[in-house]
């Protein structure tokens, strides 16, 4: 998710009412944190020696479970990027008791007060994490990068390596990264363009006090090492997809664009923070023009964000191309295996196909049976996310009840008419009638239910 950061402490109390409302796991049972002890005592054997080849990582300065590390170098005008992912296959065996407890949560649920991990700390913080100092066991993926971004897979290795640091997105120099790391993200990026790309990185929403018990939500900017590093994880996914889709087998990430109605509600969404959407511009185009450092246009990005028909997995079949419409791409989640259980089984795929090694029967049939849960997994967090969200509009509004609002109606169904405000990153409904999308209209705040995070207003009709 889209982390809302809380350093007041605002949400504390709604938060805990989510955890309890969606089943969050407090921790793990006592079983699964015993064979986590047990399995990070497991010295790897079948691993090459890579500790001699200086690896970083690149994250938020708090983040503990680094599923990623890379090193770079060149090859005539190519780039090699050198992808080591934790190689969290090592330490869970099929079947096993933290191997069940993975699949029945799918993937780590993150809150803004702290996340429900997909393995215990011990490991997924811990033995399995790419952590400096000691050495580490990884998947070790060699991507050919060529001057106008294309992608090859070279190889794929397991190998032991060494994290030389832990970079911040926030407080990285270009001196600590490899001297090649911003052109091998500018070729992904311009590649990504070129292929008409349309991928959404709002800004993360922050809840900010304004005192006197008032707040409002408002946007961190995304920094450019945020966007360079996503680029090398992007690179090693579409080469992965490419090398399963070949081989016949996989699970790929496929998602839908917003459809025409979804479209026509985003124009609406635009009006309603008066940014400027030309009649003849795609959305994909208009994306591009936001600038994410002005509240509304960022705003405008998360609701483009939720506009989509959601991203699903779905296993090789013959005779289709999977396909991620945002990416404009077949692409595969291989680069975060400690946080989505299907990265394990993707990462051991490719190791296989890699190496002319048949895909384990395990593996096949993982393929089969991820899609459901990890489809489970992705409601739950989008359903956590939108509580969040709402929670936080709730605790922005409090104290504003009887206020009036200028609104803009962006869609109109049996429900009633959905919603914008135009000063403020909230969307809601309203009972009325003889409103059509796209009209102006203006709302006053009428209560705010806590307990269902939920606002009532209702539309202010002007006297004759």
């Amino acid at each position: 998710m889209k982390v809302i950061a809380d350093p007041t402490r605002a949400l504390a109390d709604g938060l805990a009412a989510i955890r309890r409302d969606f089943a969050v796991p407090p921790g793990f049972p006592p079983e699964v944190l015993a064979a986590a002890d047990a399995a990070i005592a497991r010295a790897p054997r079948q691993h090459v020696d890579r500790t001699s080849q200086r690896f970083v990582t690149l994250d938020p300065a708090s983040s503990t479970d680094l599923d990623q590390a890379f090193a770079i170098e060149r090859s005539g005008t190519d780039l090699l990027l050198h992808y080591a992912i934790a190689d969290v296959a090592w330490f869970v065996d099929d079947g096993d008791r933290i191997d069940v407890e993975a699949w029945r949560r799918g993937a780590t649920q993150y809150l803004p007060d702290g996340k429900a991990g997909l393995y215990p700390p011990v490991l997924g913080e811990g033995a399995a994490s790419l952590l400096p100092g000691s050495p580490r066991p990884a998947v070790v993926f060699t991507v050919r990068v060529d001057r106008d971004g294309g992608v090859l897979l070279d190889a794929v290795e397991r190998a032991i390596i060494r994290n030389s640091a832990k970079l911040a997105y926030d407080s990285v120099r270009p001196a600590d990264l490899p001297p090649d790391f911003a052109e091998l993200a500018e070729r992904i990026m311009g590649a990504e363009d070129r292929r008409g790309a349309a991928r959404v990185d709002p800004p993360e929403q922050e809840v900010a006090a304004l005192g006197e018990g008032r707040f409002q939500l408002t946007f961190r900017q995304r920094l450019l090492s945020e966007d360079q590093n996503a680029a090398l994880s992007l690179a090693t996914n579409l080469a992965v997809a490419d090398l399963l889709q070949q081989a016949g087998t996989g699970l790929f990430r496929v998602m839908a664009g917003p459809d025409a109605d979804a479209v026509k509600r985003l124009r609406r969404t635009a009006k309603a923070f008066d940014l400027i959407w030309p009649d003849m511009a795609t959305l994909d185009q208009f994306e591009k023009t936001l600038d994410p450092r002005n509240p509304r246009a960022a705003a405008f990005m998360m609701a483009a964000r939720r506009a989509g028909g959601g991203a699903s997995y779905v296993p090789y079949r013959k005779g289709e191309v999977p396909w991620h419409a945002p990416m404009a791409a077949t692409y595969a989640h291989a680069t975060a295996p400690l946080r989505r259980l299907a990265d394990r089984y993707v990462l051991r795929a490719a190791l296989a196909v890699a190496n002319g090694q048949p895909v384990p029967a395990t593996v096949a049939e993982a393929f089969i049976r991820l899609p459901a849960v990890m489809a489970h997994a992705d409601m739950v967090g989008g359903r956590i996310e939108r509580a969040v969200v709402d929670l936080a509009e709730l605790v922005m509004l409090q104290g504003r009840e009887g206020e009036a609002f200028a609104a803009v109606a962006t869609d109109v169904d049996e429900r009633g008419i959905r919603i914008q405000l135009r000063d403020l990153p909230v969307a809601a409904r309203v009972n009325a009638t003889g409103i059509g999308p796209g009209e102006d209209l203006d709302v006053r705040l009428v209560a705010i239910d806590a307990g269902r995070r939920a606002v009532r207003f209702e539309r202010v009709v002007s006297p004759p």
